[in-house]
């Protein structure tokens, strides 16, 4: 089966490293110093929330195509935010899920609640980039990077003022989490086959800090599920294709919502 994920891992060096000789990292630090970058954080929104969704704006995915191509970031992430998003994330890899930092940028400027930069992160660069572009926070995912490397951008991201949403695939890499993580997500789907299975947030579970705000990621598509992970432990809801691939984003999130408040006032 092919892996995915190493491609992307691959592809990703090669852009990172091409975009370190149009704007070197010296520069790029330099342009970090001093802004002036409204943070929201990202653990805060989590634990204040009553439906913890994390509304993702994602025009494509490898294995699914184009979800929206015409897709506008302003409007959608607006629509988001209005519709009652706890945060956002967005995906700013362009070959395979059709983002932009560009649409990053334009993100944090359209709203007032946290957001995310969503990408496979191998490099310090790509961190300044994420503060640079307006971000509260970024994604470590910890099958694209050695513990150590995982230990470095965590320190370094904290430096930067970004929280880091440590994702997780199998019980092998609970051994990435230390003290400072105290975002964590369980990805449900398989970066190597991108076969999802929702079961995966229940069966890792057990071996999460409980001190941890957790996060249960792709998947997710009912009002029923989001009970069911809450009731065992998770407080964040990452959900992006179910709401992209409606046509109306915010509408879609909208009605979420509703259905998981139902789901409440069913049980009062």
């Amino acid at each position: 089966m092919k892996d995915v994920l190493s491609e992307i891992i691959a592809n990703k060096k090669i852009e990172v490293a091409e975009r370190k000789e149009r704007l070197a990292f010296s520069e790029l630090e330099r342009q970090c110093t001093g802004t002036k970058i409204p943070f929201r954080s990202l653990r805060a929104a989590l634990e204040a929330s009553s439906t913890g969704i994390i509304a993702e704006f994602k025009r494509r995915s490898p294995s699914k195509g184009w979800l929206d191509q015409s897709a506008e970031v302003q409007h959608v992430t607006k629509e988001y935010e209005q519709a009652g998003a706890t945060a956002l994330s967005v995906l700013t890899d362009e070959k395979y899920f059709g983002g932009t930092m560009a649409d990053l940028e334009q993100a944090a400027r359209a709203v007032k609640i946290p957001v995310m930069r969503k990408e496979f992160i191998v490099d310090p660069y790509q961190l300044f980039e994420a503060k640079l572009a307006g971000a509260s926070a970024v994604l470590l995912i910890a099958a694209a990077i050695s513990k150590e490397e995982c230990d470095r951008l965590t320190a370094l991201a904290g430096d930067l003022q970004l929280e880091v949403l440590l994702e997780l695939h199998d019980e092998r890499e609970t051994d990435y989490i230390t003290p400072t993580h105290a975002l964590i997500g369980i990805n449900n789907r398989n970066l190597g086959s991108f076969v999802t299975d929702v079961q995966k947030s229940f069966r890792m579970i057990d071996r999460l800090p409980k001190e941890a705000v957790l996060i249960s990621e792709s998947g997710i598509s009912n009002a029923a599920i989001v009970k069911e992970l809450r009731d065992a432990g998770y407080s964040g809801f990452l959900i992006g294709e179910h709401f992209m691939k409606s046509g109306v984003p915010g509408t879609a999130l909208k009605q979420f919502i509703e259905e998981i408040n139902q789901q409440v006032r069913d049980e009062i």
